[in-house]
């Protein structure tokens, strides 16, 4: 263990006291991470600004303005409206709506942020006409756009599936391959699972109210009664829709997914959807910058070697091992451990060689275990740092990080017990 990996260990520590003692605004702790990581040497400037570029900021911010100038207009409170309607009036079958909308969109897109972006506008409009607290119901929300993503045989699934493929070809697993339908195979009870517990029990473990003032609920420009003059609201629903669109079929159309939201805000503001005044207060910059620290942090664990220790000292400790659920265990939690403090593609991309060095050496079936790390990579919604989705769900329901950790430990456990035994039971290694 050198200098640079214990400094960034110490660092690192001392973030997560500061987020959770949450003394100070927790994007100052971010941006005091990141100089702190640079100024010890534990990262470059490159590395330590890259998050200001990094496409997912961009989309995120990006999306933000869009999901603005969408909530302006008449089209959200007539969505809200009819689902209600045709709800008869029930709570749970409406909130219901939307999260099997959130599976259905994640699974076609292949980010989660994105469907969280689609469909936290529409939710917390009907959490507000209803006077439900968005504290309750947002989370659950969330995790549902993370946890399901990728698990029915469409879009996401097709792309991961060539993906992990082209692992196996490199690893030298050249006559298996990684088909889309596998994902179903190996997950589907996920999709039961984690849309009942958002129904039934999740608002047992979410706070009542908010632990951090929510900015949208005092901007006045946030009204879900539309504002706009007939033509821009036509408008305003039209890039809406095309934005999505776009998004949904960005890999067909050629093209990047930051730049579909880029043109769609530009497009927001440019006809007058969202004024240009107030477009960048749309924009939560608390958890953009709370996300920028997290990249830079998670860029010195994996730079000073850090994140590698801690991963590799968890493989060491069950060696050898021919067990399927002890395999599945290790290569579930290790990556859902260290895609809390990372990005989860990042942890995807470090232990699916791991994986498949590890099942090579001992004759193992791969399709499983990596199946498995990848689901680890993506049950990351106990801090701000693994996905874009974290931060945008504390600005719409203002969570803090204790409250993450209260509203997420019980279907953390609940994803892990169903993965590691139920997939490793219809995929084993062995």
């Amino acid at each position: 263990m050198n200098t640079s990996m214990i400094v960034c260990l110490v660092i690192f520590a001392a973030t997560l006291i500061s987020y959770m003692l949450n003394k100070i605004p927790m994007w100052l702790t971010a941006m005091l991470s990141l100089a702190a990581l640079y100024i010890t040497g534990c990262v470059d400037a490159p590395t330590a600004l890259s998050g200001f570029s990094n496409v997912n900021t961009i989309l995120m911010a990006t999306m933000f303005v869009v999901a603005a100038g969408f909530r302006r207009t008449s089209m959200v409170q007539r969505m809200v409206s009819g689902i209600t309607r045709l709800t008869k009036g029930s709570f749970r079958t409406a909130y219901f709506g939307y999260l099997l909308l959130a599976v259905l969109l994640t699974n076609f897109i292949a980010s989660p942020m994105v469907v969280f972006a689609i469909v936290s506008p529409l939710l917390c409009a009907f959490l507000d006409s209803t006077g439900k607290s968005r504290s309750h119901y947002v989370f659950p929300a969330m995790v549902t756009c993370v946890a399901c993503c990728g698990i029915l045989p469409l879009s996401t699934a097709i792309q991961q599936a060539g993906q992990f493929t082209g692992f196996m070809e490199t690893y030298g697993f050249s006559g298996m391959s990684m088909r889309p339908v596998d994902f179903t195979i190996g997950a589907w009870p996920i999709l039961v699972v984690v849309p009942l517990w958002a129904l039934f029990l999740a608002d047992r473990f979410t706070p009542a109210q908010p632990s951090v003032a929510i900015e949208a609920l005092s901007k006045k420009s946030q009204s879900t009664e539309s504002q706009l003059d007939p033509v821009t609201d036509k408008i305003g629903i039209v890039v809406f829709f095309a934005t999505i669109l776009c998004l949904i079929f960005a890999p067909q159309l050629k093209l990047a997914t930051w730049f579909v939201a880029l043109v769609g805000s530009l497009l927001m503001v440019l006809f007058g959807v969202v004024d240009p005044k107030n477009a960048l207060r749309d924009i939560p910059w608390d958890m953009l910058m709370l996300y920028v620290g997290a990249l830079a942090l998670g860029g010195a664990l994996t730079g000073t070697g850090a994140g590698d220790m801690i991963g590799n000292a968890l493989a060491t400790a069950v060696g050898g091992t021919h067990n399927n659920y002890i395999l599945g265990a290790l290569f579930f939690l290790i990556p859902f451990a260290l895609t809390q403090f990372m990005l989860n593609r990042s942890v995807s991309a470090v232990f699916v060689p791991i994986c498949l060095l590890t099942c090579s050496a001992l004759g193992a079936n791969p399709v499983g275990l990596v199946l498995l790390v990848n689901a680890g990579s993506l049950t990351a919604f106990l801090t701000p740092m693994a996905t874009p989705a974290v931060p945008m769900a504390m600005a719409d329901g203002g969570y803090d990080l204790k409250d993450l950790f209260k509203s997420g430990w019980f279907i953390t456990i609940l994803l892990s017990v169903v993965y590691v035994f139920y997939t490793m039971t219809v995929l084993p290694a062995f």
